[in-house]
């Protein structure tokens, strides 16, 4: 007698394996997602960025969103609805850039990257340091990609 077909049990072997690929790509790749949006905010504030480090370097201190925008640079905010808002305190400057809506698990609406920049010491150089901190993530690999990656490690 020929077989013709698969047998129940090789079909369900195939249906599991398939089962165990997807639990583990589904979550690598919302973690992705979630990177590549991470990613994306931190581009969107490098040109910031830049104009208040200009300006540190120019006047000694931080500059407003006022000044900026007396002196020309506009903070542009995403088109996805998302808000960079600059502030100072003291010798620092920050670049807060807010999610509007929730970008994946662990990273809800309202959350945030802040930038905070610090001039070098005395005599320790002439560039400023740019020190990236989440606010309101859970999400671990959102959390370790922030502290990680976008503070040049």
């Amino acid at each position: 007698m020929k077989q013709q077909g698969f047998t129940l049990i090789e079909l369900m072997i195939v249906v599991a394996i398939i089962g165990i690929l997807a639990a583990v790509a589904i979550p690598q790749y919302q973690n992705y997602v979630i990177n590549s949006k991470l990613s994306a905010a931190a581009s969107s504030v490098s040109s910031v960025e830049l104009a208040m480090a200009n300006d540190y370097q120019s006047n000694g201190t931080f500059p407003t969103a006022a000044q900026l925008t007396t002196e020309g640079f506009n903070i542009t905010n995403p088109a996805n609805g998302d808000q960079i808002t600059i502030s100072q305190s003291g010798s620092t400057g920050q670049i807060t850039y807010t999610f509007a809506s929730q970008i994946g698990t662990g990273v809800p609406a309202n959350s945030s990257i802040t930038f905070t920049a610090t001039p070098p010491a005395a005599g320790g150089g002439s560039s400023l340091s740019w020190v990236a901190a989440p606010v309101g993530m859970t999400n671990q690999s959102a959390v370790a990609y922030v502290s990680q990656k976008l503070n040049g490690s």
